[in-house]
């Protein structure tokens, strides 16, 4: 009466369904555990040798152009006073104008300014930038003009002056094929400028004419004292140069300290001018 040959067995009906059963492949995931590893361990070597080289590259440059930022503070009272005798007094610095050079780490590398009168901080131009503002801040209360608003235009008027001399100094490098000194000190020597500067303003302030004396003198100093600083860092720093051109260039940083200086000198409400 009931034919079993080739039935299937009967579930009741709402009765889970049980799985069908599949071989185990030994080989796939061993496959796959390999594979994955393999994976992992290519991305993390071409990953390291990415970004390790990046790291390096950056580290390279850094140091190349911004050099340690520690350095530049390395100063004490005597170097302080001898500098500015350097930077306002040119004509009679009787040394020599090239930096000590010391081997460190299988490599030259110039001493801190503590130990060398020609080396370049940021210590000094930072104190002046901020003489300046005092000064003019002072310029213009003996006047009756001082605000907050004029000495915070003064202060902008400084830094956009000190960004300029930056640019200039950096583009004659790179002019003359010589751009590789490190910004901080092309930093450090446009801001030396602010010390002539301020002995500007205060002549003004202790007489109002003295300004036809002090400003044209302190433009020279200063283009002395780049002219000297500069072709430091071509002939003996660099020693990669267009000796074509860098006459005339820096014949050009001297004859440009003169509208310079007077520009940040003459204190007014209007910073522009």
């Amino acid at each position: 009466m009931y034919n079993n040959v080739g039935s299937q067995p009967q579930t009741l009906p709402g009765a889970p369904i049980p799985p069908a059963s599949s071989q185990p492949n030994p080989f796939g995931s061993a496959f796959q555990v390999a594979g994955s590893g393999l994976i992992r361990g290519g991305l993390h070597a071409y990953g390291e040798k990415i970004f390790g080289s990046s790291s390096e590259y950056v580290q390279s440059n850094i140091s190349r152009y911004f050099s340690d930022p520690q350095y530049y503070f390395q100063v004490n009272d005597q170097y302080v006073r001898n500098k500015l005798k350097v930077v306002l007094f040119p004509f009679l610095h009787r040394g020599h104008w090239t930096r000590i050079a010391e081997p460190v780490g299988g490599r030259l590398s110039y001493k801190p300014p503590i130990f060398d009168i020609n080396a370049p901080d940021l210590y000094i131009p930072l104190m002046a930038f901020g003489t300046y503002v005092v000064l003019a801040g002072l310029s213009l209360g003996f006047r009756g003009q001082f605000s907050p608003e004029a000495l915070n235009w003064l202060f902008i008027k400084g830094l956009v002056g000190w960004f300029l001399q930056t640019a200039l100094l950096k583009v004659t490098l790179l002019s003359l094929g010589s751009g590789e000194a490190p910004l901080l000190d092309i930093i450090a020597y446009a801001g030396y400028t602010f010390t002539g500067i301020c002995l500007a303003v205060l002549g003004r302030l202790v007489w109002t004419y003295s300004h036809y004396v002090v400003t044209p003198w302190t433009s020279i100093c200063m283009g002395t004292f780049l002219l000297q600083t500069m072709k430091r860092v071509l002939f003996a720093e660099l020693r990669s140069y267009d000796s074509s051109k860098h006459r005339y260039l820096l014949i050009f940083i001297i004859l440009a300290q003169f509208p310079f200086i007077m520009w940040l000198g003459n204190i007014t409400v209007n910073w522009i001018i």
